[in-house]
């Protein structure tokens, strides 16, 4: 009853606030902010919310996962954060905010917040016994869900807090923002995947029976074939940049249907091709000659372009060279080169590059004197500082993951004296597929269902 009482408080404390004005009387007619800075309060809404919603949570989630003690404290901390910096978020002066995109989506992630932590309160008191029995899986899996779908969530409100703080994204801007922010998350979600494909997702990738190719082929066909019907108003009159976008979209599709094709040999087994990687260098190549109004944006164009270029010219490195058509260095993936963290980053900064070179961005920019070298310096700064989290959390998870297999056994049989014999890195390779088939999130007092024995026979024999 008191877990009730507290969710049913929190939320009835966030439909209070929520219904408060926030002031307008500032803002210039035709403007979506006033002039005024930001002040004190508003920067530590911002500083906490970045704390909880951008590193506690995450971090709990991958806690959550490994079924880690300190995943309540973790999330615990990070709601209480999360609340401080809602109220804080309605009580600042200074800059004024006209109605706004950031502030519609507050009760949406807060809701969503909410449903977590009561789910998470329901699974703390181990309600098990009759009907609780079955609610119980339904809860776990749920669970899960909603808390590996948070980055994701949380990534969309951080773009819309940034486009409110500034005013941007309005009348007629808002179809090129959409592109710029789509495509550039795009690309940074892309580097996550392939971060987590080669740091510890190389045995699910073997359970699937696909090769990694198959998968960015067929997702680069399917975005193909809505950028192709998408980047033109039919039946209006063809602009500039038009033509470029949906032939983009044509390339895509047909070189995802090629990569797909050669996605598998003859006999069916999975097959490594460089479909994608030549898609990703050809986009940078058409993007790094897209013309554009102001010499900043051509120049910050111009590098994403050759950043993107980049990206696919070392996976075609990677892939035939280092690789040389097999899917990791090591039996397991647990070793990769250094040579295959450079295609992710580069997506990162990519899709950074291509978020930062909006219109009104680079208005703002070349209003203020700010070079092109200064600007790009600053967005491969933040890409490094994301894929820096991004390692951090899949190393967290990978540690506690394998810690319990990844020991030697002193007993274990020994090959040449001095390498065991083998078992302890199948067992290492059996909880890799287990935790990443994506069943949910349990909490650190759930017991993990066991492999079947039939299925751990299969792995070990590998």
């Amino acid at each position: 009853m008191q877990a009730a009482a507290f969710v049913a408080t929190l939320f009835s404390f966030s439909l209070s606030v929520e219904a408060h004005e926030h002031h307008m009387d500032k803002i210039e007619e035709g403007h979506a902010i006033s002039d005024d800075p930001i002040d004190s309060i508003l920067w530590i809404h911002i500083l906490i919310q970045s704390l909880a919603w951008g590193i506690l949570f995450p971090t709990g989630m991958v806690l959550g996962i490994i079924r880690s003690k300190w995943h309540v404290p973790v999330q615990s901390t990070g709601t209480a954060l999360a609340i401080i910096g809602y109220f804080l978020g309605h009580k600042h002066k200074g800059r004024q905010f006209a109605p706004n995109i950031h502030s519609k989506f507050v009760p949406i992630i807060m809701l969503w917040l909410i449903v977590q932590v009561a789910m998470g309160i329901y699974l703390k008191l181990h309600l098990e016994r009759g009907i609780h029995g079955k609610i119980r899986k339904i809860v776990v899996l749920a669970h899960g869900i909603v808390g590996k779908l948070m980055p994701i969530v949380i990534w969309v409100q951080f773009l819309f807090g940034g486009i409110t703080a500034m005013g941007f994204c309005r009348g007629d801007h808002i179809g090129q923002c959409l592109a710029h922010f789509i495509m550039g998350s795009a690309f940074i979600a892309y580097g996550v995947l392939l971060t987590i494909l080669l740091l510890v997702g190389q045995l699910w990738l073997r359970r699937t029976g696909r090769s990694q190719e198959f998968f960015d082929s067929l997702v680069i066909a399917a975005w193909g074939c809505v950028n192709t019907f998408t980047e033109h108003r039919w039946g209006g009159p063809w602009v500039h940049n038009d033509l470029q976008h949906t032939t983009m979209g044509i390339v895509w599709w047909c070189a995802g249907l090629l990569g797909i094709w050669l996605s598998r040999k003859r006999d069916g087994r999975p097959k490594r091709n460089l479909i994608p990687a030549i898609v990703i260098l050809l986009t940078g190549y058409a993007m790094s000659a897209h013309p554009q109004h102001l010499p900043l944006s051509t120049m910050i164009h111009t590098i994403f372009g050759y950043t993107l270029m980049a990206a696919g010219l070392t996976r075609i490195i990677e892939i035939s060279f280092v690789l040389k058509d097999r899917n990791s260095t090591t039996e397991d993936g647990s070793d990769p080169s250094s040579f295959q963290y450079l295609t992710p980053f580069l997506l990162y900064a990519s899709g950074f590059l291509f978020m930062g070179a909006t219109e009104e961005q680079m208005q703002l920019l070349s209003d203020a004197n700010v070079t092109h070298v200064s600007y790009v310096l600053i967005l491969y700064s933040i890409a490094f500082l994301l894929f820096l989290f991004v390692n951090m959390l899949l190393h967290l998870y990978a540690v506690h993951a394998w810690s319990s297999t990844s020991k030697a056994d002193p007993e274990a049989p020994l090959t040449n004296g001095s390498v065991p014999n083998g078992h302890a890195r199948a067992d290492r390779r059996i909880r890799d597929a287990e935790e990443f088939e994506l069943e949910g999130l349990i909490s650190e007092d759930e017991d993990a269902e066991p492999i079947g024995s039939n299925e751990r026979k299969h792995l070990v024999e590998q």
